[in-house]
Formats: C-alpha cells, sequence, structure tokens
C-alpha cells in the first residue's frame, strides 16, 4: 500500500513484506502489554476520581490548583510511586533530571552513576563538560561512575562495594548515544537490591527517559526511590505540549518540589494556565502511543536487519525503550536515512536534514524530526552524531502506518546510495 504514495523500490518492497511477516508475534506481545497499561490507567482515573472539573487550568501563583494536584495522584498511583510531580513547568527532560538531582543532593554527597557516563547533556549538568555555568560540581556535590560490564549489564559487585559512600546510586535506563541495551526492569531490581545491601540509606535513581509504558511496571515499582521523564516522549502521548515528571518516595518528591519553584513554596505553587487538559489526555493515550512507537522499534529493527545493517536490539529482543540503533557505516547514510524520516513526517517534510553544532554535545548531531511539537522523540524521529560507526538512533511513531512509511523511505534512500 506505501507504494501507492510514495516510490518504493522492488527490494525495498520485499524487505518490507518480510519484515512485516516475521514481526508479526512481536506486534501481538507488544498488544498485551498495551492492553494491560491502558487497563491500569483507566483504573488509577477512575480510583482517582477525576472529574471534568479538574481538566480546568489557572493562573498567577496556581494556589489550590485542583486539576494539578489530581494529575500527580493519577500518576503516582499509576506507577506505584507515594507521590509524583507531573507538570508543564519542566521544560525538557534533561531540566526535569537537574530538578530532581539538585533536589535531593547536598554538598559533599557523592552522585554514583552505575551505568555508565550519562548522556551528553547531563555531563553539562553534572560538571564533566561545562565550567562556570552551575553544574552540580560546582556547588560541591561529587560523582563518580561505574561502567557496563562488557556484555552491557551492570556491574553488581562493583555497585554494591563502591555504594557504600554514595548518597545516590544513579542509573540510566535508556542508551542515550550509547552502544548499549536499555535496562530491563529486572536489571533496576537488582542494582537496586545492590545498592540497600550496601547502603540501606542510599537514594535510587532512575532517568526512565523513553521507558514508560514499554513494560507492565515502572522502575518505581522494582526498588527505585525516585524516577524522571520528558512528557515529550512516552508519557505525553504526543499530545502534551512540554513538560515532565518526576515520582517516588514523598519526601523525595518533596525536596524537588522546593529546587522546582522555591524553597518554603515546594508544590504549593504553579498554575497550569489553559494545558490541563493536554496532559490528562496524553497521559490517557500514553500506553497505546508508546506501543505504536515500540512496533516502529521493532519493525526498524527487522528491516535494517534484512538490509544488512547492524541494528541495536534484535526485533526479537524484549524491548525496554523505544529506542532503535542503526549503524549506518558513512555519513553519507546517516544523512540518507535522517532524509528518508523527514520525508515521510507530517511537518516539515520538505527540509533536508543536516548535521549541525548542538548545545550540550562536542560531535555535530544530524537529525530528522517533523513533529507536530518540537523536539519530541514520541513522534518519529531519527538523529545521531556524526562520529564512528555512524550511528542513527531512530525512536517514536504516534501511529505505526506513518512510522512505517517513514522508517522505509529511509532505508530507500540507503539502498539508492549502494545503487
Amino acid at each position: 500500500m506505501i507504494e501507492e504514495f510514495y516510490q518504493i523500490s522492488k527490494a525495498a518492497q520485499d524487505a518490507d513484506a518480510k519484515a512485516l511477516a516475521l514481526c508479526k508475534e512481536q506486534f501481538e506481545s507488544l498488544e498485551k502489554i498495551k492492553e494491560y497499561n491502558q487497563l491500569k490507567m483507566l483504573r488509577a482515573f477512575t480510583d482517582s476520581r477525576v472529574g471534568a472539573n479538574h481538566l480546568l487550568g489557572t493562573t498567577g501563583y496556581g494556589y489550590d490548583d485542583e486539576g494539578r494536584e489530581k494529575l500527580s495522584e493519577v500518576f503516582a498511583r499509576l506507577t506505584g510511586s507515594e507521590a509524583a510531580l507531573f507538570r508543564h513547568n519542566f521544560a525538557s527532560g534533561t531540566h526535569t533530571l537537574t530538578v530532581a538531582l539538585f533536589g535531593v543532593l547536598r554538598p559533599n554527597d557523592l552522585m554514583l552513576a552505575v551505568t555508565g557516563r550519562p548522556y551528553d547533556t547531563l555531563q553539562s549538568v553534572i560538571g564533566l563538560t561545562s565550567k562556570n555555568v552551575g553544574s552540580l560540581i560546582e556547588f560541591g556535590v561529587k560523582y563518580d561512575e561505574i561502567d557496563l560490564l562488557a556484555d552491557g549489564t551492570p556491574n553488581l559487585a562493583e555497585i554494591e562495594k563502591r555504594c557504600k559512600t554514595a548518597k545516590m546510586c544513579y542509573i540510566q535506563r535508556s542508551r542515550g548515544y550509547a552502544a548499549r541495551p536499555a535496562l530491563s526492569l529486572e536489571q533496576i531490581a537488582e542494582i537496586s537490591k545492590a545498592a540497600k545491601r550496601a547502603n540501606p540509606d542510599i537514594i535510587v535513581m532512575v532517568d526512565n527517559c523513553y521507558g514508560e509504558f514499554t513494560q507492565i511496571k515502572e522502575p518505581t515499582q522494582c526498588g527505585a526511590d525516585l524516577m524522571a521523564g520528558s512528557l515529550i516522549k512516552n508519557p505525553g502521548g504526543g499530545i502534551a505540549p512540554t513538560g515532565g515528571y518526576i515520582a517516588g518516595k514523598k519526601e523525595l518528591v518533596e525536596l524537588c518540589a522546593h529546587r522546582l519553584t522555591a524553597p518554603g513554596t515546594g508544590g504549593e505553587i504553579g498554575c497550569t494556565l489553559d494545558i490541563l487538559r493536554q496532559l490528562y489526555l496524553g497521559l490517557y493515550y500514553a500506553p497505546g502511543v508508546t506501543c505504536e512507537a515500540l512496533k516502529a522499534s521493532v519493525y526498524a529493527s527487522c528491516l535494517f536487519e534484512i538490509l544488512g545493517y547492524e541494528a541495536t536490539p534484535s526485533y526479537k529482543a524484549e524491548r525496554n525503550d523505544i529506542i532503535t540503533s542503526v549503524e549506518t557505516g558513512s555519513p553519507k547514510c546517516m544523512e540518507a536515512l535522517c532524509a528518508g524520516v523527514q520525508q515521510g513526517s507530517p511537518i516539515d517534510s520538505f527540509a533536508s536534514p543536516v548535521a549541525a553544532d548542538m548545545p550540550g554535545y562536542d560531535d555535530k548531531v544530524i537529525m530528522a524530526a517533523g513533529a507536530f511539537t518540537m523536539g519530541s522523540s514520541i513522534e518519529l524521529s531519527a538523529d545521531g552524531p556524526v562520529r564512528e560507526p555512524y550511528t542513527i538512533y531512530m525512536q517514536g511513531g504516534i501511529n505505526f502506518a506513518a512510522a512505517r512509511a517513514g522508517i522505509l523511505l529511509g532505508a530507500q534512500k540507503m539502498l539508492n546510495i549502494k545503487e
């Protein structure tokens, strides 16, 4: 059917048909996860007694904003957390993580990253790259890290050894721009147990970006004390135009609230304007939208494996985030793949992606993202730093039919280079 709307070669059509057939079993499994999470979502809404009045926002200070408080209650209930901040006031996922880190860490505390070095933009927050910008290190917070083992799994023995003196055990669930798999909830649980054996008072925090609703539980149901993420990824359902969330133990979330607003006011202020309906609706549809993105991820892995490229994770593997990486082999192929994805985007389909400098990154980055929300990565996007092995990271797809078209167009343009 795609060839009725776009010029697709016979080779690409054959690869597409084979990929769809091979992915059938994985798609059925993802549909079961979606159904479970959607029913869990419905129950969280009904048990929280969400009413039409909660969809109305406030102005000014936002005192006694019932809709804001109820939305956080829904998300806390949904994720098995004691409390949550689910708000549009967070400017990005990195900002959300920054609020959480500054909220709970104090001078001389040790932040121990146990999944290797965090992704590029958070390195500036920690103080590993930028200077004189108000990083954690400038404020006296100490930092150390433990690399994953060669097979991409956590080094549990080293984690238990070095968590004894740490205030925070920091876990990045997704890969960022790294050649390693996303962590499973079982691995997050193992890390949490190892950390708390060494130090019962340690704070286990998870960067949950890209991981929400990929399984039937969340990190706060698997030993994490705190987690954070972005609303223009999975939990915003492609509808939330901005925002982020922090969820976990009540006392920790409260500390984060005082960092988000001001010491002494915490979560009691913050108006919601006219955005609450979008946040509620996006969250409600998030399990279904995440399922569509996961299907796109599985399909992309399978399609590019068929075409002879290395794609991670394999289409047969369990998904713990929505990202698929493809080693294209050259800057030219990176550009071709991004150009195809851009062509198959509903917004700015006519644009031509080119590599350029981007704040927070040392290498030039190329990005295809024709999204309704700027920077949204629950909508189909493809990007990567231009460095060997010239890997493109693909994520998102709010509906599989359109995402499949964009991915296939990218593959077609790569085939054109080979020819």
